[in-house]
Formats: structure tokens, sequence, C-alpha cells
């Protein structure tokens, strides 16, 4: 087999695209080597391959199809009927074949440089062959990314599972070259095509009158022969050295596995040695050490952080994890294990050690049994293991990629024609003072976001063909006294006509926005002594109402601010305190008004209503969260980390006390812990964001959309320059896809759905705002992943630049 080349390109494109693989120009012959007629027949003279999709999950075809010229079709038709002959082999012009090992499919680069695909005629005779000779323009490098792609393919159907997670040795099995020679397709006409079809093609191949596609000449026989093709070799990826090996002072696990490093080139994991022997120790001060030892090399060494990023897999007994090099060059690394109960004392060792790190307490002393089995099944990936499953996730499939073309053709059809020069429009200049696009509000009420940059607010309204129109800024934001200053938290409140501000100088208060008038008209302190460092709307749709009350936060306490009282805006008889430092960091709240409450700690609490003890503490992973989102009807928490999402069903199953109710109403038993659901990129992925961008994972507070009457359907974060959602569906489903991605110019600084639809995203990147279709997002692929950065699409309108900023009211 050649080089392997990108394959994730085609089998991770979009959903919507029927075929993952294709080479455009070539002909089709049946070669009969050991036939006593001892000649090749020409079906297609001139056709296209492709590897397509089927109905079914882990099927896919190989199709030959024939391309006519202009009027040749109807020709042929007419020439048939006359004569009572047939045009083809089988008077069709598409050739399907089931693509699996008993095809033997393999790829030849012949020494004059002609490239030829060639597969088993399972209908003929011993030794019979289709062979696709390829056109003289094909590159030797399309070839063969035609040859992986459909090495994957078997792989798929014969394992009914993924080829993300095969091995290079796990494809060789697919590898056919050491068959016979492929025998030469000799150019003779098929004897099956009519003498009047014949002459038709003589004709037209002889005919000067108009130009002949390039597809259909003759190749010319006198031309000298080319140097012989090579296909393109790629670097492939290789291991950093190892990094001196700390002293331990305890041992957490040690198990025996293969390792395998993932190639960027290749995108597989390229297996680097058979036995080697995982270690996790303990180094002292709270941290920990994962060192990689071969018989013959120390192959890598890794502090265990979170930014490692671990993946476990039971279904493949597989360890997925990042490892970063002294110069910060992030790789992917894959360890193997020869069985379960393997795996699992691996797991629970290096689990350990990471719990251990980020809380600064030992695991056996602190941590209950069912509360371990929450934090390990965290990070185990979801997998299929039933057929009903199966037939469950194909189905989301099929309905995934119906409604993307409907939403496609819904989008196209209402986006009129606009000026091209208009998305290349560069960028507005920054503010003299440096300052940059932070914080975004969508409106509910009103169709228009607001964008904070430094101490100015510039207000876009939504149009009607789903973009983005720059409509005014509010200058100069400033305290009651005039003192100016930068919101550093920002939300829309009372029917989007206030606004919501804090300042980052003044702890103990916040500030209302008439943003009718553009300007700060209330100081609301909310108490002497206890500070408001978070605040979240009285209910999921309060921005939608007259409701004056909202949610305010300290590091340990949570309480109502009344905005209508006299002095102090909170409501003693609604605050709960705690006397150890929580260290408090997201707030949410859902329809009814439950409340969930997320800390730097990694822990969350769930709520019916304030003042009292939390109806359910589910455990800390150790991990910062950093957002924290419900779904209207409380059935899903949504919680951020800096590089994992956390998806909680907080409704109790069949078997608990208290089946059918929510968390934040009745409290989870012991041994009925919700699973968490843990979306994250996938390692390979965030080796190669890293490794594209040079910097490290860092979510944004992800969100579901929203709409009163409107079900979750999807999540949105961004991370660097990359916008990222999860189709719920999908992940719910255990699909092995869940995510897409869009990659722009800059880094994404805020991000969030327009209100009451999840088919558009407002985009706040450092210095423009843009709306993009969701549908635009494509599936993670090396080349998504490298695509050339973009700048939002929608003009100067999007723009919030000096000489935009006018003290006029919205």
């Amino acid at each position: 087999m050649f080089a392997i080349k990108s394959l994730t390109d085609y089998l991770f494109g979009k959903g919507d695209q029927e075929n993952v693989a294709d080479i455009s120009q070539g002909q089709l012959y049946i070669v009969r080597p050991l036939s006593p007629k001892g000649y090749s027949e020409l079906i297609f003279k001139d056709s296209a391959a492709y590897i397509r999709r089927t109905g079914q999950q882990f099927h896919y075809q190989l199709v030959i199809q024939r391309a006519y010229e202009e009027g040749e079709e109807e020709l042929l038709d007419d020439e048939g009927a006359e004569a009572g002959t047939v045009a083809t082999l089988d008077n069709k012009d598409e050739r399907t074949f089931q693509l699996d090992e008993h095809l033997h499919f393999r790829v030849d680069l012949k020494e004059n440089g002609e490239v030829v695909l060639a597969w088993r005629d399972l209908s003929g005779d011993e030794g019979d062959l289709f062979e696709f000779v390829c056109d003289e323009s094909t590159r030797p490098e399309t070839a063969t990314t035609f040859e992986v792609v459909a090495t994957q393919c078997q792989f798929e159907r014969k394992y009914r599972r993924s080829h993300q997670y095969a091995t290079e040795g796990d494809l060789k099995e697919f590898d056919f070259d050491d068959e016979p020679e492929i025998p030469t397709a000799s150019p003779v006409a098929s004897p099956a095509l009519s003498p009047n079809s014949q002459a038709l093609t003589e004709l037209r191949d002889a005919t000067p009158s108009k130009p002949t596609p390039k597809a259909i000449m003759a190749r010319d026989s006198t031309k000298k022969p080319a140097t012989p093709a090579k296909a393109v070799q790629q670097t492939p990826t290789k291991a950093p050295a190892p990094r001196t090996v700390p002293t331990a002072t305890e041992t957490l696990a040690d198990e025996e596995a293969e390792l395998h490093l993932f190639d960027f080139a290749s995108g597989t994991f390229v297996l680097q040695d058979e036995s080697v022997q995982a270690i996790v120790t303990g180094t002292g001060n709270w941290t920990y050490w994962l060192q990689i030892t071969g018989e013959k090399h120390q192959w890598l060494g890794q502090q265990v952080t979170p930014d490692i990023n671990p993946v476990f897999n039971f279904e493949y007994l597989s360890f997925i994890f990042n490892h970063y090099a002294e110069d910060g060059s992030a790789y992917s690394w894959l360890l193997k294990f020869k069985d379960r109960e393997t795996e699992e004392k691996f797991q629970e060792g290096l689990m350990q050690a990471l719990w251990e790190h980020l809380n600064e307490a030992k695991w056996g002393k602190t941590i209950k049994d069912a509360e371990r089995d929450y934090v390990l099944d965290a990070f185990n990936d979801l997998v299929i293991e039933d057929e009903a499953d199966d037939a469950r996730e194909r189905e989301a499939a099929e309905e995934d990629e119906e409604e993307d073309e409907f939403e496609d053709a819904q989008d196209r059809r209402s986006e009129p024609d606009f000026d091209s020069d208009e998305e290349e429009d560069d960028p507005v200049n920054l503010d003299e003072d440096g300052n940059v696009n932070s914080q975004l509000a969508v409106g509910a009420n009103v169709d228009r976001s607001f964008v904070v940059r430094g101490n100015k607010i510039g207000v876009f309204k939504h149009t009607e063909d789903n973009k983005l129109e720059f409509n005014t800024s509010i200058n100069n934001v400033a305290n009651m006294k005039g003192k100016k200053f930068a919101p550093s938290k920002v939300m829309l409140h009372a029917q989007d006509r206030n606004m919501v501000l804090q300042n980052p100088d003044d702890p103990n208060s916040v500030y209302r926005m008439d943003l009718e008038v553009g300007k700060v008209v209330d100081e609301w302190k909310v108490h002497d002594d206890i500070p408001i460092n978070i605040f979240a709307p009285e209910n999921k749709f309060a921005q939608t109402t007259g409701e004056q009350t909202f949610l305010g936060l300290s590091k340990n306490a949570l309480y109502r601010v009344d905005p209508r009282l006299s002095g102090n805006k909170l409501v003693d008889a609604e605050l709960k305190q705690y006397t150890s430092k929580n260290d408090f960091s997201a707030a949410a709240t859902t329809e009814k008004g439950y409340i969930a409450v997320a800390s730097n700690k990694g822990d969350i609490r769930m709520f019916d209503r304030l003042g009292i003890n939390a109806k359910t503490a589910l455990p800390a992973l150790g991990d910062p969260i950093i957002g924290l989102d419900v779904s209207a009807d409380g059935r899903w928490v949504l919680a951020t980390t800096r590089t994992y999402l956390l998806l909680i069903d907080a409704e109790q199953k069949e078997g608990s006390k208290y089946a059918g109710k929510l968390g934040f109403e009745k409290p989870f038993s012991k041994d009925h812990k919700p699973q968490p659901r843990r979306l994250g990129l996938t390692p390979q992925h965030i080796a190669q964001f890293q490794h594209e961008t040079g910097a490290p994972l860092s979510f944004t507070p992800a969100r579901f959309n929203t709409g009163e009457g409107k079900d979750e359907s999807t999540i949105i974060t961004a991370t660097g320059p990359f916008i990222v959602t999860w189709s719920l569906k999908k992940v719910l489903a255990g699909r092995k896809d869940p995510y897409h991605i869009k990659r722009y110019a800059e880094e994404v600084k805020a991000d969030n759905f327009r209100y009451n639809s999840d088919k558009n995203i407002v985009v706040a990147l450092p210095n423009e705002v843009d709306m993009v279709r969701r549908t635009a997002l494509q599936r993670p692929t090396r080349e998504s992943i490298m695509a050339t950065p973009r700048r939002a699409a929608a003009g100067r309108g999007s723009y919030l630049g000096r000489n935009e900023i006018v003290n006029s009211p919205y």
C-alpha cells in the first residue's frame, strides 16, 4: 500500500455529502487474463470512480459512473433501439460494488505513470478483474488517498466500528499488494458495443470540429513514457525526546500495554512499541508523573494534569492522551491493553493521581465509592454495544442529514446575493487604547446583540436574512459619579430594556444601564460585607419578562437581589451562606426557577429554591467550572471546564427512590448518582488544534440553544479561533462524530445562539462580530482544522472600530 495520506478529510466530511472520495476521470475495463478469449473489454470510455455512503452504517459502495458528452446519450439510445443491441455490457450507466475485503481492492502505479484501480470480478471466472484506468491528469496522491479511504471502509464493514481507532497494523489486513501483478487493460473496444455505437465512438475521437474534452481523448501512443509516479511522501510524526524522570515517592499504577503515536500526516495511530510499561507515580507535593518505558527505550514522561485530556475506551481496550514536549508541541498517544482488567487498574491509578493533584486530598480517605465511580465514569468514552443502539444511531444520522439538507436549502432561499468584495473587507484598526471585544449578550425580546469593548457597548441588529448590521454604540460607560469602567460581566434584564453591568472595581454593587437612553441610571448596592461575583436571571426566560429580581452569588453565598428594596438590595430571608469557602464560579436557572451552582473545585449543587441546603450535591472532579447552563425543563445540566464539558442528566432513573424526579427536587441516593457525559475534543484533534495554533485548549462557557417552547438540541462553545458545536441528539445516541467546528482568523472571544433558534450563531472576535449559520460548521478533519482562517463575512457593518463609536442611544 502507498504511503498513507489523511483519510479523515473524507470519512469525516460533511454529513450530507454522499460521496466520501472520488477520482473524476478514467476508463473502466473488465480484464480476463485467464480467459481463452484473451482480451479486455472497455465498459465505460469516460467515467468517474466514487466511494459512496449507503443507508446502512459501516457499509460503503465502490461506484463507477459513466459520463456522457452533450447529445451522446440520446444518440446511443437511438442507435441501440434501431439495432436491438445494448451500448454497454449490461445496459447500465453505473456499476456498484459492495466495498469489502472480498474485492481485494488495490491501486497500482505503473512505470509509464499510469494509475490503475483494480478489484476482483466476484461474478466472473477466476482471475477476472475490473480495472479503472485513471486519466493521465490524475495525481498519484489522489489515487493513494482513494485507496486508503477504501481500506478504512473495509475495516468498518468487517468490524462494524469506526476506523478512528484503527492502527496502521489493523489496516494492513486490507493490503492486497501481494496479489499477482495487475494485467494491462488493452484499449480494445468491447465486443458488446454495436457497430453503430463503435463507429460513433471512433468518429467522436477523430472529429476536430469542436474541442474534445480531455476526459474522452485517446491517449497519444507516441508520447514518451512519463517518469514513474511516486506517491507523495509526508514526513511521519516523530516522538519527541523524553524528559528526565523525577524521583518517585509512590507507585499508583504499573501496567503493560502497546504504544501507538498519532501521525498527523496519515491521520492514524502508528505502532511504536509492542510492549511498554505505563507507570503512574507520585512525586511529592500533590504532583504525579506518567512514564512510558519500553525494553530498550524511554518513550515519554508527562506530569499528570488536566491537559493530558485522558480518554478511556473499554470497547477497544485503549487509553488516549495528550503529551506536551518542552517546546509546547502537542502529541497524541494511545495505549492498548491486553484486557479490560488491566485497563481498569491503570485507569484507577491515573484518575487517582489526577484527582489528588486537583483536590490536594487523598483519594481513598476523602472520596466515597459512589463518588469514585462518578469521577471514573466522566472520563470513559461512551460506546454503542447493542443492535438497538446501532439502529437508533443510524436513524439519528439519517435524520441529521435530512435536517441539514433542509436547513441548507432554506438558508439558500432566504439569503440574498451580496457583493463578494464585501466578504473580504479588512477589519477596522483597534482602538488606540488597545481594547478588543470581550462580552456578548444576545437579545430575546429585541433582535439585537450587544458587544462590550472596553467602556463601550456596540449594538448590532439581526437582519431578516440572518446577518448582523451595525446599529449604534454606547460610549463612555460610567458609574453614577461619572467614573468610566469596562464591564466585566453583563446580563440583559426586564424585556431587554435594561442591562445589568458588573464593575470589577466595585465588587459589592452592580449597575443598571437603561438601553433606551444609552447610559447607566442606577447603582444597586447588594450588601456591605457580601460581594456579588456572579449574577443570573431569576428563571431561564426572565429576560423576556418584566421580572425585577435576579440571583447573586459570592464565593460562598447565594441570594436574591431585589432592586426595589431601599438600601441594600440583598433579600436577607433568601440568603444561603456557607462557612467554608466553596469558591462558587457559575450559576444557571431553569424555567421554573430551579438553581444550579458550580464552583472552582468542580462540584455542582442543585437547589429548588433559595435560602435552603442543596437538594443534590455532585462530587467535584477537581477542574474549575467556568460556565454553567441548564435546559429549560431542568433535565440537562451543562458545565464547562477549560478542557472539556460535562453533560449531566438530572432526571432520576428507575430503581431510584425518587424515579422521575429531578435532582433539583429530590436528592440522588448514594447508589444512584447520575452518570456524567464528558464532552471533549478527541486527543488527536486537540493535538492538531495546538499544532495549528500554538495555544492550549481553553473553552468559552458552553450554552444550549434557547427559546420558549423550543427543545434544546445543540451546544455551543469555542476554543482559540475555533467555534465548536455538539448535537445533543448525537451525544445521547453515543455517536463518535457529535461535534462540528469552524475556524476563524482570530480568537473567538464570546459566542451564543440567536434567541429562539439553533440555526444561527453570533460570534464576537477581537475586532469583528459575525452571525454564522450552524450548517456552515464542518466535521473536524485535518482539512477543516488546517483550513485557511476566515474573517467574519458580514461586512464592515459588523466591525466595532474607533470611528463607529458614537454616544447615541439604541
